[in-house]
């Protein structure tokens, strides 16, 4: 029996892809229609956002939490959460979390390292390029991080909140991404952190300058690993 996963989502068009990845990639992994079971909650987009917005992360955590308990009701075993931003909550309660936490950014970390990356542009939400979530898991590793100036980080977030979160994927879109990571390329990045999960529906490696860390995948892949790992080992 593979683990149970449950995930807590967050924007629907990134835990989707998750979901779907999931279900997808296992039938490589276990055989032909093969997956783990898998749960899925969410609050809305909105409410989060009202915490997020006004810096409250601990009332972000709170959410998280409670998605938790209840998809620890419904059987899950092992917790991901395919949004990038929330981890600054996430990170405020995942060591008291009574099932265990897949990190995004941790993942992506080992990805990196894996791949021999040392030095990211990190791509998604201002909150997250201007947050701590990245930083604190791949500097400790001697992986550094960039993000975009200002003004590009003014136009990614603007994309993800009025396009990519309701599925609008526009090719005028696609070459502002691009052109932002061939500015990264230029000032030295040696990859690229799709760090929002809606991004990967609009940038892939044909679209990119730089070898790209798909956040949204590399978190549903490791979640296959640990849920085999997990049965294996129970």
């Amino acid at each position: 029996m593979l683990k149970h996963i449950g995930i807590v989502a967050v924007s629907s068009e990134g835990a989707a892809l998750c979901y779907r990845t999931i279900c997808t990639e296992g039938a490589a992994v276990f055989g032909r229609h093969m997956h783990p079971e898998i749960s899925v909650h969410t609050y809305p987009l909105a409410d989060y956002m009202r915490h997020i917005e006004a810096g409250r992360w601990q009332d972000v955590a709170s959410m998280l939490v409670s998605s938790a308990a209840k998809l620890q009701q419904l059987g899950a075993e092992l917790l991901i959460c395919p949004d990038n931003t929330v981890h600054q909550g996430l990170d405020l309660i995942r060591d008291e979390s009574p099932l265990p936490w897949l990190h995004i950014a941790e993942e992506v970390g080992n990805a990196a390292v894996q791949r021999g990356f040392r030095r990211l542009l990190v791509l998604g939400t201002k909150y997250l390029m201007e947050g701590p979530v990245y930083p604190r898991m791949l500097h400790p590793r001697g992986i550094a991080t960039d993000i975009p100036p200002a003004n590009r980080r003014a136009q990614i977030d603007a994309f993800i909140f009025d396009e990519l979160v309701y599925g609008r994927l526009k090719d005028t879109t696609r070459s502002v991404f691009a052109e932002i990571i061939a500015e990264g390329q230029r000032q030295g990045n040696d990859a690229v952190v799709l760090g929002c999960t809606e991004i990967p529906l609009i940038v892939d490696e044909w679209d990119s300058s730089l070898p790209t860390l798909d956040s949204t995948r590399i978190l549903a892949r490791a979640a296959l690993r640990e849920a085999a790992r997990e049965s294996a080992s129970g």
